[in-house]
């Protein structure tokens, strides 16, 4: 593949074969099932992505690794933003009264977690007390106070929303940027670390 696949894009081609030696069964039987991984934040060798396995209970995740060139398919969370589903759960309650607030917020947004997983895949993942988990892509700083309003937003829907804005240098926790808090938690493959501005991380506070 052209384009290095990124933080919570779907993949498509891993084999159980693919698994480490002490890989548990529940994680042999999805992969053998055909679901997709989850790529996840962290370093890989050439040739590989560091991905997540899930099982169908929420503690079953197992990190590993996958080969770049067993990629079949990819869906990025912003391919799902108007993909929609059957089953009326709060979390797809939340996802249809969104939408239209964020079409029009000026930023690329996706759909990721388990919503985004049963969206893209059909493998079911969401349940009645599922969160619904979004993505912003933000080159551009977002302001305090614009993430306060969003918050607001999120949280007079049917179930929790959190989002992940997606800065040049990491991901950020919108309700962790709408706080007080004076350093918030950038998190990118090679760390986590607190900083005082995600867009700019060099930055100190005074």
């Amino acid at each position: 593949m052209v384009n290095l696949p990124l933080a919570h894009d779907l993949l498509w081609g891993m084999t159980p074969a693919q698994l480490p030696a002490d890989a548990p069964q529940w994680a042999v039987d999805s992969l053998a099932a055909g679901q997709p991984v989850v790529v996840r934040r962290a370093l890989s060798a050439d040739g590989f992505v560091a991905v997540g396995v899930r099982g169908l209970l929420r503690e079953q995740r197992l990190a590993a690794f996958m080969r770049v060139d067993s990629i079949v398919r990819r869906v990025s969370p912003e391919a799902l933003c108007h993909v929609d589903s059957a089953r009326d759960l709060p979390v797809m309650q939340a996802l249809r009264q969104l939408r239209p607030m964020l079409d029009d917020c000026g930023s690329v947004w996706g759909v990721s977690g388990s919503v985004g997983f049963e969206l893209a895949s059909g493998f079911r993942a969401m349940h009645a007390a599922s969160d619904l988990d979004l993505i912003l892509r933000a080159p551009q700083m977002i302001g305090r106070d614009q993430a306060r309003e969003l918050v607001a937003l999120f949280d007079q829907t049917a179930c929790r929303v959190d989002m992940q804005l997606q800065t040049p240098f990491g991901a950020v926790a919108l309700r962790e940027w709408a706080s007080g808090s004076a350093r918030v938690l950038l998190k990118n493959a090679q760390q986590a670390a607190l900083v005082t501005n995600p867009w700019h991380p060099q930055e100190q506070a005074a």
